[in-house]
């Protein structure tokens, strides 16, 4: 039996709370294994508002889907958006000696250059993209190392967070009892989640339509291009039909998913809905349900092209279509509006390419825990894989395991380095927090004779919340190579 490595995703959501778990196989299949949704409501835009429910909810998250797997979680990687999240564009050079072939070190050196950029205080970087290089003046280079030229330039997407929220974020995680493989934009996850090999060779625009905030995500072939987090999402429009019609905000949920259009022409102007009002039962039609929708989900849209507008030009020109996604994308309409407000080609979204428990994640719903699965693989493809074990009794929080030797390998898309950890002895992972920047270690109980020891997980080595990433692994083999590869054998 072939050994495979079981990789978990974590999207920390403004009303849900999502974990997935996959099992990646040497011949590079995912299979979707387990799979735990929890309702909550402990983020506003994005930001954790209460650490101790956020926890308990991240919790009962990995136990429904551990129980379903049969596995235990030791390490995931989630998701991250909310105002605090700040994306620039930046532009980096470097001088090659005449007859001279660019070798790595220049690369890296003309990408740190785009990075010495003043960001602001207090700001995290969480991810820096290259595009496509130029030398000297000639556009299109994917990898530039071996060839010739004087000037080397390159523009890199880079992404920040403010450090307070992230650390929060990485509390709730490390406090729920496991370790923090990495932090992902919500945008790029949701387009690593739903974008097919054909869309990966195009310009397209993600739009994951989420509770508070909508993520945009502009991917250039295969490489995050532009990002921005827009502060208005699907529970505005809940909002406005709760203030409106005088009901309560669950009742205006209710509707809203049953019977709401985001376009009054698709709805049934003969349909009359009954609706729970303090006072008694009122009545509604569908058409005025829609009427009341419709101007804050154009809103939405109106904001979302306004944002790509000013940062890269006419939409229009610009991609070759539009991908919704996310809860909001559900609503009965959307493709019809924002194929109107963005004159493209406009799809709603789920995750593609999977095996095993497929069907479980098969919507919208699903795209950033899958896209951070997909994440996982191509940040860290040398990385070893272990054999999935079923889950075995735990001390506390913690499960005992054991870790066998493994080599160094170098992360990728904005991860650290990850050195292999050399151990004879079984040891407990530790519990790595980072606040303020210190990070802080799990004190080890005893463990009786009879516990089992397993291991379904790479460990990784602590990481200050400080730390830079480093982008110097992925040019010997760009992203949109990588993710190409991985999506050869689905589509």
């Amino acid at each position: 039996m072939k050994e495979s490595r079981i990789i978990v995703g974590l999207d920390i959501g403004t009303t849900k709370i999502t974990t997935v778990i996959g099992e990646l196989s040497y011949d590079g299949t995912l299979d979707i294994i387990g799979e735990g949704t929890v309702q909550s409501d402990v983020l506003k835009k994005g930001t954790v508002v209460n650490l101790e429910r956020t926890t308990e909810a991240i919790k009962k998250s990995m136990a429904a889907a551990e129980r379903v797997a049969g596995v235990s979680v030791h390490e995931v990687f989630v998701s991250v958006s909310g105002s605090h999240i700040k994306a620039i564009t930046s532009h980096g050079l470097a001088a090659i000696r005449r007859n001279q072939e660019i070798k790595r070190e220049d690369v890296e050196r003309a990408i740190e250059n785009a990075q010495a950029v003043d960001l602001g205080g207090n700001l995290e970087v969480i991810h820096t993209q290259p595009q496509e290089f130029k030398i000297d003046g000639q556009e299109g280079i994917k990898n530039p190392v071996g060839m010739q030229g004087v000037r080397l330039e390159v523009d890199v997407h880079i992404v920040a967070g403010a450090s307070g929220p992230l650390a929060n974020l990485r509390r709730c995680v490390n406090e729920a009892g496991v370790n923090t493989g990495g932090v992902v934009l919500q945008a790029y996850a949701s387009g690593l989640g739903v974008l097919d090999s054909h869309e990966l060779e195009t310009t397209v625009v993600v739009v994951d339509i989420g509770g508070s905030v909508t993520d945009v995500g502009v991917f250039r072939r295969g490489n995050l291009a532009h990002s921005a987090v827009i502060p208005i999402g699907g529970d505005h429009v809940t909002t406005d039909l709760s203030q409106l019609f005088k009901i309560p905000p669950e009742e205006a949920a209710r509707i809203k998913r049953k019977h709401g259009s985001a376009l009054p022409e698709l709805a049934d102007p003969d349909l009359s809905l009954e609706i729970n009002q303090p006072g008694g039962i009122a009545t509604v039609s569908a058409f005025d349900l829609a009427r009341v929708i419709k101007p804050r989900v154009s809103e939405i849209m109106d904001l979302v092209r306004r944002e790509i507008d000013d940062a890269l030009g006419p939409v229009e020109l610009l991609a070759s279509s539009v991908v919704l996604t996310g809860g909001g994308s559900l609503l009965r309409g959307m493709t019809e509006l924002a194929r109107d407000r963005f004159r493209l080609p406009v799809r709603v979204g789920g995750p593609r390419g999977l095996g095993g428990l497929s069907d479980v994640v098969d919507s919208p719903l699903f795209a950033t825990s899958v896209g951070l699965l997909r994440y996982a693989v191509l940040s860290s493809p040398q990385q070893p894989v272990v054999a999935p074990v079923p889950v075995q009794e735990k001390v506390g929080r913690r499960q005992v395991i054991a870790v066998p030797p493994q080599p160094a390998s170098q992360g990728g898309l904005g991860q650290p380095g990850n050195q292999g950890n050399q151990r004879g002895t079984p040891e407990r992972i530790p519990v790595q927090s980072s606040v303020n920047g210190t990070s802080h270690g799990a004190a080890s109980s005893e463990r009786p004779s009879s516990e089992v020891v397993i291991d379904t997980t790479p460990v990784r080595p602590k990481t200050p919340a400080s730390t830079v990433p480093n982008n110097s692994s992925t040019q010997g083999k760009g992203i949109i190579d990588r993710v190409r590869e991985f999506f050869k054998d689905f589509f």
